[in-house]
């Protein structure tokens, strides 16, 4: 049963591995998280399971204009895995397109992580 109180994340990543740390160290955390590797399904899963943070992996940068686009008020922690440049990208267009993003480079210490969802 899902109560008001619980946060909800959606991670998306095409590492499984990375996705299913996220996850385990957030529902450590008391998160509700759901995870996807195909961003096509992600405008679904976001109208459905509603956020209140995204862990977006970078490469996906055209999802940062379409959060934009829906008016998204989640937290957004977008992840780098190769490109710094990216991490950059995407903190500018939050900034433009007011939205709350943070960036990230992987690897991602735990501490870090916590740090972020918390």
């Amino acid at each position: 049963m899902i109560t008001e109180d619980v946060k909800r994340l959606l991670v998306i990543d095409d590492d499984p591995d990375f996705a299913d740390y996220v996850k385990r160290k957030a529902e450590g955390l008391g998160y509700e998280v759901s995870t996807l590797s195909d961003p096509n399904l992600f405008k679904g899963a976001y109208a459905e399971f509603k956020p209140d943070m995204i862990v977006l992996d970078i490469e996906g940068i055209e999802l940062v204009q379409w959060l934009a686009e829906q008016n998204c008020t989640a937290q957004i922690l977008a992840v780098a895995g190769y490109n710094p440049y990216y991490g950059k990208i995407a903190l500018g267009l939050g900034e433009v397109w007011g939205l709350k993003v943070e960036t990230y480079q992987k690897p991602i210490s735990l501490a870090i992580l916590r740090g972020a969802l918390s």
